[in-house]
């Protein structure tokens, strides 16, 4: 799932951002309100994780302002403001859930999973297929002619992003982007690590390879 935590406090959305990565999540974090609200306008979060009090725009502001624009992605507001009142307040703005501060990951990662199983969110897209490779969205399993392939978290990430995306190319700013929410280049081979480590386990141990590199171009995922 591709997330958007919009957190004033350094730590706290760090420990929110490594949390949801470790769990197999693409998280961009923020810290301004405005600058979230810019970043959620271009489209394609599926749950946005809210501070009710920052700076430039505040959470409820910031969540009728999504609503407002037909963003329809789930909110989750993360706050310190644990009042009834508060609690009205924020669903009322168009909020789905309300967690409130100290908070264990456990706890968040658990409403996660319970919004994403809401009726709402069944229509999506749970598998995706492209040619012999299967993967399970839902219990974040990947097959080949039936056979089962193991995933670090980081390397779902990118199947699913190959997957999404058959026949077309994706190069490495891409890649930087939608697995690991990097927008500069990093100066690293992290993408080419990565690569090499899901061609070993979706290609090598069959006849065809899928994924194949385009030299001085990028990579791209075929049947």
């Amino acid at each position: 799932m591709k997330i958007l935590v919009a957190e004033d406090d350094q730590d706290t959305g760090e420990y929110i951002r490594k949390g949801l990565v470790g769990e197999g999540h693409a998280v961009d974090h923020l810290t301004d309100g405005r600058a979230a609200l810019a970043q959620a306008m271009s489209g394609g979060y599926e749950l946005f994780i809210l501070d009710r009090m920052m700076p430039g725009l505040d959470g409820l502001s910031l969540v009728k302002s999504l609503r407002s624009a037909q963003i329809e992605a789930p909110v989750i507001m993360l706050t310190a403001l644990g009042s009834v009142n508060d609690k009205v307040d924020g669903l009322g703005a168009g909020a789905d859930d309300y967690i409130v501060k100290p908070f264990a990951m456990a706890e968040l990662t658990a409403r996660i999973s319970a919004i994403a199983r809401r009726p709402k969110l069944q229509s999506e897209v749970t598998e995706l297929e492209v040619g012999p490779l299967h993967l399970d969205l839902i219990t974040r399993t990947a097959t080949r002619e039936g056979q089962r392939i193991e995933l670090q978290p980081r390397e779902f990430l990118m199947l699913r992003y190959f997957m999404e995306r058959p026949g077309r190319v994706q190069t490495r700013t891409m890649l930087l982007d939608a697995v690991w929410g990097i927008h500069f280049d990093p100066k690293t081979s992290v993408v080419e690590t990565h690569i090499s480590r899901l061609r070993t386990k979706i290609d090598k141990p069959f006849d065809q390879p899928m994924l194949r590199t385009l030299h001085g171009v990028g990579y791209v995922l075929q049947a």
